[in-house]
């Protein structure tokens, strides 16, 4: 059902798409080598060194960041609408959502995940603080942006 000229069930699409675009900001910046390109790489087990390898990683990277769009897409509308819901309209106050959405439900998964998986607890850490990060940057641009 409609809601107003540019919302969609009290879900504003570019507010969506703008959350998406900064969860992948969030990305580029977290496993970029200013951050945490190299733990990550050896953690995962690949030589930041080997540029043959880091070449051919690359080739299908395209496909990996197009399916990782589509997901933070699917995350903040999840999330758009618990603050919509939730009627949240302050920065304060969407981030907090955003981190209760990342503690219940994603940090939990990826630490059931990593348990089973039997990954480093520094490799977990990496990964789930990225996902916090995103979740408090959509929830806030979630609750303030313009229905």
């Amino acid at each position: 059902m409609l809601i107003g000229p540019y919302t969609f069930a009290g879900i504003s699409p570019w507010a969506v798409l703008v959350a998406a675009l900064s969860s992948m900001v969030v990305g580029f910046l977290w496993y970029s080598p200013i951050l945490f390109a190299r733990p990550w790489m050896r953690l995962m087990g690949y030589d930041p060194d080997d540029k043959a390898k880091l070449a051919e990683m690359r080739k299908g990277a395209g496909k990996t960041y197009a399916l990782a769009f589509v997901a933070s897409i699917v995350s903040a509308v999840v999330l758009a609408k618990i603050i919509d819901i939730t009627t949240v309209n302050t920065v304060l106050y969407g981030m907090k959502v955003g981190f209760a959405v990342w503690l219940g439900f994603v940090t939990t998964v990826q630490l059931t995940g990593a348990l089973f998986g039997k990954q480093p607890t520094k490799l977990y850490l990496i990964n789930t603080g990225y996902q916090r990060v995103c979740y408090l940057a959509m929830g806030a641009i979630l609750a303030v942006w313009p229905q």
